[in-house]
């Protein structure tokens, strides 16, 4: 039986777009090269267009205090695409578990099953109080794993009367939900209370790039504990004709950061409680020396923005045989970006996502 290619996945840059990366999910100072392009409609739809055209699955649309919000802005998008599915993220806890099933019951309805949802419980507790969450670590992962009970149950048809710590629902059902389009449930989370949580609800658990054998670990332990749980890599990608041209991007990136945008952006990645945020910072800590950690796996993107902080660099053919070389080890999906997203969605799915495919399928470059 032939290998199943992994589903690719593209990023939306809901707060501008540039040649350089920045903050993403908070606010914080970006320089004019990474906001040069406003995040309105007319450029979101030219990214999600082209997207669509060279095949990728869905858009991941970020939440935060630094995005437009991804409900509204995934439903105007859905009206400019015409297959392409959409990675919805939202903060867990922030409205009712019933109220979100029907938010995701009609978008599912209205653009025939184009949604899937990133469940994202923050990382950042400066960020949480400014939503009037001031839950800790652990507790915020509590009300994550109940608010996925009760979505799932209604995503699927069924009645919820849930009585949680956190989450207290009597008598929740959607009317006539649009039950013949699944909705499938990411999430991400580094700590062992994330993890219990990935175990019990997940469809799909995101990883952030790290090398080989860190992300070999975790898919081996939680695929022990859930065996049909699925799980997704997210990346950047600096791919190019050859690998001198990729790395003199790289460098010119790296170039173009402010020394002190990066000593702030540490700082406050340093006050976090996120496991996983900890994980990318230890890959580069706060240097930009040494920052290659694993063949064609470069962190100085973490420099500066939070969250997924490595990139693959290479040429197309070594970018495509380190994503393979990931599949291998069980990733089933790639959310993957690049900078300006809009010209990188064409390379990446024109020039890296064959090679990647004929990888799997056996043919060799």
């Amino acid at each position: 039986m032939p290998e199943e290619s992994p589903l690719l996945h593209w990023f939306l840059p809901t707060g501008g777009d540039g040649r350089d990366p920045g903050g993403v999910t908070s606010v914080q100072a970006r320089s004019g090269a990474a906001t040069r392009r406003p995040a309105d409609i007319g450029y979101l739809s030219q990214v999600a267009r082209a997207a669509e055209q060279v095949g990728f699955a869905s858009l991941l649309t970020p939440v935060g205090l630094g995005c437009v919000d991804p409900w509204i802005l995934t439903s105007a998008l859905s009206q400019h695409t015409e297959r392409i599915g959409f990675l919805v993220a939202f903060r867990a806890g922030f409205a009712s578990p019933t109220l979100l099933a029907q938010q995701a019951d009609a978008f599912r309805r209205f653009t025939a099953g184009r949604l899937r949802l990133n469940i994202v419980t923050g990382g950042d507790p400066a960020e949480q109080r400014a939503y009037g969450d001031r839950l800790a670590h652990d507790q915020r992962y509590g009300r994550t794993d109940e608010v996925m009970a009760v979505l799932r149950d209604l995503l699927d048809g069924k009645r919820s009367d849930f009585q949680g710590e956190h989450v207290q629902v009597e008598g929740a059902q959607l009317t006539d939900p649009a039950v013949e389009h699944k909705v499938p449930l990411y999430f991400g989370g580094a700590s062992a209370a994330a993890e219990d949580v990935a175990v019990r609800r997940a469809d799909v658990q995101l990883l952030w790039g790290e090398p080989p054998a860190a992300v070999a670990e975790r898919v081996a332990r939680l695929r022990g504990r859930n065996p049909s749980l699925r799980f997704g890599l997210r990346l950047h990608v600096i791919s190019r004709d050859s690998a001198d041209e990729a790395w003199a991007e790289a460098d010119r990136i790296l170039s173009r950061m402010d020394p002190e945008a990066v000593r702030a952006s540490q700082e406050r990645f340093a006050r976090m409680d996120s496991t996983g945020q900890a994980r990318m910072t230890a890959l580069h800590a706060g240097s930009s020396d040494g920052l290659t950690v694993s063949p064609n796996l470069w962190a100085g993107i973490g420099l500066v923005r939070e969250g997924a902080g490595t990139a693959l660099v290479g040429d197309h053919d070594e970018v495509a045989e380190r994503l393979y070389e990931y599949r291998q080890l069980g990733i089933d999906e790639f959310i993957l970006s690049g900078y300006p997203h809009l010209e990188e969605a064409f390379r990446v799915g024109e020039e890296v996502a064959p090679r990647l495919r004929r990888l799997v399928d056996g043919s060799g470059r």
